[in-house]
């Protein structure tokens, strides 16, 4: 019996050529989830009309619909305008825009949604995040109050930059880019965010005139204390009363989620409540602020308003770059939430592109950046929606509102406005999560409260960047060093493990089993080395005690799915390195990108193609084979 009856065979191959290695990479990296698999052995005439389909997914669901569905979805649509008319109001006073702009936003985006969205069940509109982050980067250049023309202009500006930007990133498949903002980074950022609006919702809960234009905890907390003498009690019980009624509807529907529409038209009420209340008691007497003008009709577009100059751009440009990935990675993961829920599936690039055309069309039609808000997605979710008919509805809605009501909401109370909005980001601190994170994972939980801290205490776009360099760390780190682990045999069985996670697992005498599990890339390759060598030397001071002596290492590379010219290199000296000490490199099933590369850089050739395996099992039972015969001649020879 030789070595090679050990040895079956391995596939090693024609290489394959370099267009056929760029197409699969590309394909693994902008279509994973290959998008057009429906479209192979279809007929010319049914391929368009699936491409049109894929597309522009209204041609899809829209032949198939139904009074059936239509029912349902009326009822979410109503359901949902009711939430949308208070939240726009005051989403568009957080961003320092006058109250019919965060009405538009919820009338024109939902129509291009349901248009070019994936998701039955994501309601559009505007979010506290991203009206604030645009209050704080356009703010920071030009002050609303004294110049309100150019501040609006800015704003639609950057709703251009953010539209654009999603777009094309949908259309390249750029989704990869959302992953660098993690669900810990997310969660810390929204829980900064929430207590940042919260502290600054408290200038219409006390009544203030005078308030800082600053978002950290410090500058918002002092200028409440050093205006002490503006605060009016009046207010403060009024809002006291609206925050309490709405945190009790948030609790019904916690309790009894078939009641959830008592929390829906919960804000409604309270707008309706304040308006009559300041209408039939003169509220401005008391000190009470109301919103003011708002005059019925449609705005004329804004194409005209877009400002490009140099002198300004900057803003527009940070605002709309920073604000345009939040909405993407808020309302995407808002989308694909609800889907599981429901067995369905959204496809994340078509969202990009549905979010960044209705935000393109939003910046020449009067309004600002819209995304799916967990809220109104939550409501349109539990009132039954089937389609995105629903947004429709809402818009038509809105239309009404727009034409005919807007005056009526005139009077309502700033303070309304604030404790609607303290209620809402009261449940986006979810303290609970972060504890979970504390306790499951404490680099995640650095991450999180770093976001959490940066927002809170320096800036809303450092806090994001810390938390996002953090992250990007953590990733660096598990390149640049790799989790390699000994392998031994489970006793009774053919299997070999990682000898720390199976302690049972023993040792093959005269043999060291490495197991590596990342690609080998310029970064971490001499890691890689060093740890070889620690693991031999550490194997050396065990087995010289006994008796035995290390003859082969066998390399398992099956989680070594590239490797590039530097790490080849390292296999050379790593090679020749081990031939000193009398140790021979086995190397076990290699990967076709990882085969390759050996192959084309001789690699193969220099170890030979005898001292590759398909298996562990292959590797020890030549090696095995190997040893007795070599021990053999030393008895003969003795």
């Amino acid at each position: 019996m030789t070595a090679s009856e050990f040895h079956k065979k391995v596939n090693y191959g024609n290489g394959r050529s370099f267009g056929t290695v760029f197409k699969s990479k590309c394909k693994e990296t902008f279509f994973p989830d290959d998008p057009f698999r429906e479209f192979k052995n279809e007929p010319c005439g049914r391929r368009t009309i699936k491409t049109i389909q894929y597309f522009i997914p209204i041609f899809e669901w829209l032949p198939k619909y139904n009074f059936g569905l239509f029912k349902y979805d009326l009822l979410a649509g109503i359901t949902i305008a009711t939430l949308a008319i208070p939240q726009g109001i005051s989403y568009a006073n957080l961003a320092k825009l006058p109250p019919i702009i965060g009405l538009y936003s919820s009338f024109v985006p939902p129509l291009i949604y349901a248009v070019f969205g994936s998701s039955k069940n994501l309601a559009v509109g505007t979010v506290a995040a991203c009206s604030l982050l645009i209050a704080q980067i356009i703010g920071d250049k030009v002050s609303p109050t004294q110049d309100l023309k150019l501040y609006l202009s800015l704003v639609y500006t950057a709703t251009l930059f953010s539209g654009l930007l999603q777009t094309a990133m949908g259309l390249l498949r750029l989704g990869i880019l959302i992953d660098f903002l993690s669900h810990s980074t997310i969660l810390g950022f929204m829980g900064g965010t929430a207590l940042l609006i919260c502290l600054q919702q408290l200038k219409g809960m006390l009544g203030l005139k005078h308030f800082t234009t600053k978002t950290g905890v410090y500058p918002v907390l002092h200028a409440i204390f050093a205006r002490r003498d503006e605060w009016k009690w009046e207010c403060f019980v009024m809002g006291v009363i609206f925050l309490v009624f709405l945190q009790i509807t948030r609790y019904v529907k916690n309790k009894k989620p078939k009641l959830f529409w008592v929390s829906a038209i919960a804000p409604m009420v309270v707008v309706i409540t304040g308006c009559l209340f300041a209408y039939f008691a003169h509220a401005e007497k008391f000190g009470i602020a109301i919103v003011g003008d708002l005059k019925k009709g449609i705005n004329e577009p804004s194409i005209q308003l877009l400002n490009f100059d140099p002198k300004y751009i900057y803003a527009p440009l940070k605002a709309g770059f920073i604000t345009a990935l939040i909405a993407l990675a808020e309302g995407i993961a808002i989308g694909r939430s609800f889907a599981i829920a429901k067995n369905q599936q959204i496809d994340g690039n078509k969202e990009m592109i549905a979010f960044g055309l209705m935000n393109i069309v939003g910046s020449f039609t009067s309004c600002y950046l819209t995304t799916g808000p967990f809220s109104k997605t939550a409501v349109n979710f539990n009132a039954g929606c089937k389609t995105a008919m629903s947004n429709v509805v809402m818009s038509l809605c809105m239309l009404l509102v727009l034409l005919f009501f807007a005056p009526l909401f005139s009077y309502t109370p700033l303070v309304a406005l604030s404790a609607i909005i303290i209620s809402a980001m009261l449940g986006l601190i979810e303290y609970e999560k972060a504890y979970h994170l504390f306790k499951t994972d404490k680099f995640d939980f650095l991450i999180c409260i770093s976001a959490f801290l940066g927002v809170s205490f320096i800036s809303m776009e450092m806090g994001l960047m810390i938390s996002v360099g953090l992250a990007l760390i953590r990733a660096l780190l598990y390149i640049a060093r790799p989790a390699s682990c000994k392998l031994g045999n489970i006793p009774d069985t053919k299997l070999y493990r990682d000898i720390e996670q199976y302690p049972g697992a023993t040792g093959i005498p005269g043999t060291l089993i490495l197991k590596l599990g990342s690609p080998i890339y310029f970064a971490n390759c001499s890691y890689i080395s060093e740890r070889i060598v620690r693991w031999v030397r550490d194997e050396q001071a065990v087995t010289e005690s006994s008796g035995n002596v290390i003859e082969y290492i066998l390399l398992e590379l099956g989680g070594v799915t590239a490797i590039d010219i530097t790490g080849v290199e390292t296999f050379f000296e790593l090679r020749k390195n081990l031939e000193t000490k009398g140790i021979k490199m086995i190397l076990i099933n290699p990967r076709q990108n990882v085969m390759e590369k050996l192959i084309v850089t001789k690699f193969i050739d220099k170890i030979g193609k005898e001292n590759v395996f398909l298996s562990t099992e292959d590797a020890i039972d030549a090696c095995r084979f190997s040893l007795n015969n070599s021990n053999e001649v030393k008895t003969e020879d003795f």
